[in-house]
Order: C-alpha cells, then structure tokens, then sequence
C-alpha cells in the first residue's frame, strides 16, 4: 500500500531525476524560470566564460521590473548608468540565449510574480525557481516555486535542474470567515506575528482551511508570496475550480483537449488523506483586526487598534532588545496607539499587493476623498495589463482625483532600486512584504499594511482602521 504524500512530497518526488545522498539532496528537475535583469547578470556571465549555452530557452520567461523607471509616462531611457547598464545586458543576453524578453516597453511588462501567472506561464504542478524569494507566489496555482541565489540560475539555465534538499513540512489550517475590510494580507501578516519571522525556516507550507478556500486567487498569491517573511522556501495551497477559471484562457494555458486533459490532472494535486506533516499551525481569522508592522520586521505587528510594545515587558533579553533597537530606529514610543503614528508616504504596489483587485479595494476606499495635504501617495501597478485594466475600469481616474501619483509598472519603492526612494526619516504606508532598515531607503521607516489600509492612511494622514471608513461594495 503506497504511503499518503503531502502536496508537496508528491511535487518533488514527480521532479527528482535522481537522489544524490541519504540526507535529502535531490537533482530536481525544473519545469520554469522567471529572470530579471538585477539577479541575472552573474549567471548569464558564467554561462559566457564557460562556453555554456541554456538548454531550454523556451522554459525561461526574461522580465525587466527591479531598476526600471516608473514615471507617469512609461520611458526606457534611464538617468542612472548601473540600472542602465543591467538593463542592457540583460537585453544583449537575451537575445544571444534566445529567451523571450518583456523589457521596459513591452505591452505585457511588469513585475515578474504578476507577469508570470497573468501570462498562464506558470500551471500547477510545476516546479518553478528564480532569483527571487517570493517565487512562493506560485504556489497559489498549485505550482512549487521557491527563490534561488546566482551561481543556482547558472546551473538552472545551463541544465534545468538544481542540487536541492527536501524540506519539512508545515500545514497552516486558516479557520474562520474574514470580516469586512480585512485581507488576505491581514492573514499572512498574523501568520508570521505568531510564529515569528523564522518559524517556518526549513519547511515548506502548505495552507489549506475554510478561509483559504473563501479566498480568490489574487488573494492567496498574496499569502504565498509573504510566507517567505515567515522564513519558508516553499508556500503553496492545492488548486481548486477557482485557479483553473483563473488560468483558462490566459495567453499561455493549454487550450482545447488539452485543457481539459490538464485540468483532469490538476485535481489530483492535493495532500492525500491521512498525510503526515512535521509540524501542524492553526489560525482562527474570525475575529482578526486589520494588522500593521511598528517594528523592522515583518513579525513585529500587531493589531492597528493596539498599541506599540513595552520592551520592558518582554523578559527574553534578545527579544528585548531587538524591540528596543527597532523602536530606536522607528522613532516610536511604547504604549503609544498606533493611530496616533503620522505618515509622509503612502505607497501601494509591489510583488505582494498590486494586482487589479488590490487597485479595486483601493477605490473603494479613496472615492470622493482627497489624499491628506501632508502626504506623498502613489500607486504603482503589478503590470502595464493590470495599468490598462485598471484605467479601462475607470479606477486609474478615481485615484488621480484623489491625489495620487498614478505611474508605470514595475518594483519601484518596495526596494528603492531606482528613483522611487524615501528620505531619511521619510514614514511610509506601505502594501510592500518587508519593512526592514533601509529596505525602502536609507534612514526611512516602513509600516506594513494591506492596500486598502495604506489607502485610508493616505487619505487621514496617520495609520487609520480601514473599518472605519464606509466602503463601497
């Protein structure tokens, strides 16, 4: 009798061309890749010096979003050389390799965790790796995705495989319905204020539970793409009627028998009944508040109705002090609300938080208001097809007449790898996935949040509960 497998046993024991040793390493055959011109240069070096060539272009998608521009007005020249020098040999190594591009003035451009699914590039079942950590978006399809470092892309590009160990297993169980004005984002955020930001370091996760099943696929992209904060290499849920509705049809999806036959396969990508996993976490969400970060890092949050911790009150010294040095950094007091805490930013985009129903919670929110006078806002698309969407919808409008900056896809301030960049001391609103010491510039603080939380920060100027603002359905 075959022993029950987890979703993730099955994807990997369906990738491994070979075991390597008896303490888990693997050669894991790769099905997919996504490529940026920030990680990649190193890799496409190596493949140069060697004499390599890549073995299946076809698997690799190339898309430029880290250090591009994203002024109003979509432009590829670049004022800063670095980024236009990345830029340009990724081109050049495109074109010598024979990978597909979207660069800068590509119709379909955009950061590549929502190019990817949006293009049907990645299907469940698939084993997908890149040279970024939230690669895990993926797993809301039902593919394995998990980040990479360079010398990795290398071996990816010139073999379509990797040296890879099994991890652990995790099952998140997320019970409970959501209330009104909370997200998925809320639910990820809670997750990893539980269990901390390496509690699911070795593991990989799988979430499953009536809320997730509750949620659209947007949504639990979202959870996946913020496990990594929790410190997984892996997040994925089984697919289910909603995934196969949300990629039938996408540009690169099977079509016809095809599709029928693949679906056919699909559903049988769940953990089996009475699979073991190493650990078990559950998470009630029915009474969940809308959550924020006070600290510099993902893990320190809390609810926005609370107030920011005592370190005094922690008796664990490292803790102690961790809480101490993030306040320091923070500018925040303990005990103060955390209503009280003014922003100077409001930024709505990222890998995490930019698809077109994120911009649609938004709306509701910000419609008829206007963004508080002291306050830069601005709202940066996942994909010129979620800008196109979006302004087809007439939602592009309703932000601009709110105040908002409403500007080009691409990573933009979520790393402040181009000119979208805080000043020291700058406070920022933001629906990014990581809220660490200069990760949005030098000097400036970060707070985490969903985006229709940013939204109603934005527009009273401080961090507000969105629950309190009367939303359209």
């Amino acid at each position: 009798m075959t022993r029950p497998r987890t979703l993730y046993q099955k994807h990997i024991d369906s990738h491994t061309v070979c075991e390597l040793d008896d303490q888990g390493h693997v050669l894991l055959y790769v099905d997919r890749q996504v490529a940026n011109e920030y990680t990649s240069p190193q890799a496409f070096s190596g493949l140069r010096e060697s004499g390599r060539c890549v073995w299946r272009p076809g698997a690799t998608l190339a898309v430029v979003d880290h250090v591009n521009p994203t002024t109003p007005t979509r432009i590829a020249t670049m004022a800063d050389a670095g980024g236009a020098r990345q830029v340009s040999y990724f081109e050049e190594n495109c074109r010598d390799f024979g990978i597909e591009l979207f660069d800068v003035l590509d119709k379909r451009q955009g950061i590549e965790h929502v190019v990817a699914p949006e293009q049907g590039f990645i299907l469940p079942g698939m084993v997908v790796a890149a040279g970024d950590s939230h690669t895990t978006t993926y797993g809301a399809l039902g593919a394995f995705g998990f980040g990479i470092g360079t010398s990795e892309i290398e071996h990816l590009l010139a073999s379509q495989t990797l040296v890879y160990k099994r991890l652990k297993t995790m099952r998140v169980t997320v019970n409970g319905l959501l209330g009104s004005g909370l997200t998925s984002k809320d639910i990820i955020m809670a997750l990893i204020e539980k269990i901390g930001a390496s509690g699911a370091t070795g593991y990989a996760i799988e979430f499953a539970g009536p809320a997730i099943a509750e949620l659209s696929v947007e949504a639990r992209m979202t959870i996946c793409n913020m496990a990594v904060e929790a410190g997984a290499r892996g997040a994925f849920m089984a697919p289910d009627d909603k995934v196969f509705a949300y990629l039938q049809n996408k540009p690169r999806a099977p079509r016809d028998e095809l599709w029928e036959q693949a679906v056919a396969t699909w559903r049988g990508l769940h953990s089996d009944e009475g699979a073991l996993f190493d650990r078990e976490v559950t998470l009630d969400v029915s009474a969940l508040e809308p959550m924020v970060t006070w600290g510099t890092s993902p893990d320190q949050a809390a609810p926005v109705g609370s107030r920011v911790p005592d370190p005094a009150s922690q008796p664990d010294l490292i803790l102690r002090q961790g809480i101490q040095r993030a306040l320091d950094y923070m500018g925040l007091k303990p005990g103060m609300p955390l209503t009280d805490v003014m922003i100077s930013h409001a930024f709505i985009g990222s890998c995490t938080n930019a698809r077109i129903e994120d911009l649609r919670d938004v709306a509701r929110v910000v419609r008829g208001k206007r963004v508080a006078a002291h306050v830069r806002a601005m709202i940066v698309p996942g994909s010129t097809l979620v800008r196109n969407q979006a302004e087809s919808e007439g939602l592009a409008q309703v932000f601009l007449d709110a105040g908002f900056e409403w500007r080009q896809s691409g990573c933009s301030m979520c790393l402040a790898m181009n000119d979208d960049v805080l000043a020291p001391g700058d406070r920022c609103a933001s629906s990014t996935n990581r809220n660490f010491e200069g990760r949005q510039g030098a000097g400036a603080r970060t707070h985490l949040m969903s985006p229709a939380m940013v939204a109603a920060a934005a527009i009273t100027g401080h961090l507000t509960d969105v629950r309190s603002f009367a939303l359209e359905a």
